[in-house]
Parts: C-alpha cells; structure tokens; sequence
C-alpha cells in the first residue's frame, strides 16, 4: 500500500486554549494511539490533502520533530461543521507483526456482458473493511467483471485472499448487474440467435 509522510510536531500543551491556537495557526491537532501512550502531534492542515480528499487507502509515515518516525493509519477525523475545515485527526500505530483492520476501495474493471445488454451495474460496496498485516495491505481490491452476465453477482467469497480476511460474511454482494425490460429482451434475443446458430449447425450436419 502507498504511504503519505507527514511531518509532523509534537506538543506538550493538549488544553482548549492550546488547541485553539494550533488552529488559528493553520495546523490540526492530532493523536496517535496504539502504543505505550497517546502521541500527540500537530501538522499543517494542507499536509492532509492527499490524504483525507481521495477514495484511496493509505498508510501514513510520521515523522516528528523529535527525530521519530512512526507507521500509522488515519481511524478518525473531525470537520468543522461549517467550514469544512479539519478539527481533529486520530491515527492508529501500525507494527509489522500486527495486523490491522482497515476500509479499502473496490476497484471494478472490464465491461460487464450483462450491462452491454441493457443490464444495470449495481455497486454493492465501494469498499470492503479487511484485516491483515501491514506489508500484506493492498492499495484496492480489484474486480474483473468482464463476465457478468445479468443476474449474476460478485461476493466476498468469490474474491478470497491469502494476503488477507474479509470481516464480512461470505454472501456478502460487492456488485452485481440487475436486470431491465430492455435487458431481459436483448439477453432473450441472445439466447434465441445461440439456439439458431446450434439448430443450423445441427441440420448442416446431418
């Protein structure tokens, strides 16, 4: 998975009025939890961008003035209600030999056969929480659905990983094509010119 780097400052002061003026400041108060203790660091809200305003997952290097590097992932954010503007951030340490649970983006590609025929693609989920190791994380999970037909489905148990383990159930649909009055003639039609072109191939035989 791809990492963002953040660089980070940590603070001693964690009280209201300390926080407050971080903001008015321009940076955003943070905490990293899942060590020996809460880490409480703060960066320049425009350090953020690629990493809050995207679809994508990623893990997060920060490096503290201190001289520390820690591995994290982002688990919360605040935003002002009105503004937009980010409040607050948690993130969650990562260890190489923990693993971690986290959301990642479906991927779909290919054209669905159920589609060209007037069927409508429906995403299910657009990301899937997983748990795995942290080198074992993967940047989206990635479906061909080129043979689709209408009807048909994709589940968590058609995409199975050895890399990682889904945290939810095996029937659980990530897309699938549902059918349409146009679809249903055309799919029809479909099957009428395949059973044609059989019956054809049948008398040329004989």
């Amino acid at each position: 998975m791809k990492s963002i780097t953040i660089n980070g400052s940590q603070r001693e002061s964690v009280g209201k009025k300390a926080t407050k003026a971080l903001r008015n400041a321009g940076q955003v108060p943070c905490v990293l939890y899942g060590g020996d203790k809460p880490v409480h660091f703060s960066a320049p809200e425009l350090a953020f961008s690629k990493l809050v305003y995207t679809p994508n997952a990623h893990t997060v290097v920060i490096n503290l003035d201190s001289g520390e590097t820690l591995n994290a992932v982002l688990q919360d954010i605040q935003f002002h209600p009105v503004t937009d503007r980010i409040l607050h951030i948690d993130f969650y340490q990562l260890f190489e030999d923990k693993e971690i649970a986290l959301n990642i983006p479906v991927n779909l590609v290919g054209n669905s056969r159920g589609v060209k025929n007037g069927g409508v693609l429906r995403r299910n989920n657009r990301k899937l929480r997983i748990k795995a190791l942290p080198a074992n994380l993967p940047d989206f999970i990635q479906i061909d659905i080129s043979p689709l037909k209408i009807g048909d489905k994709v589940s968590v148990a058609d995409i199975l990983n050895d890399d990682y383990t889904f945290l939810h159930s095996d029937n659980t649909v990530v897309c699938q094509v549902r059918t349409s009055r146009t679809a249903v003639a055309e799919d029809d039609e479909d099957e009428l010119e395949e059973g044609a072109e059989t019956a054809e191939a049948a008398e040329a035989t004989e």
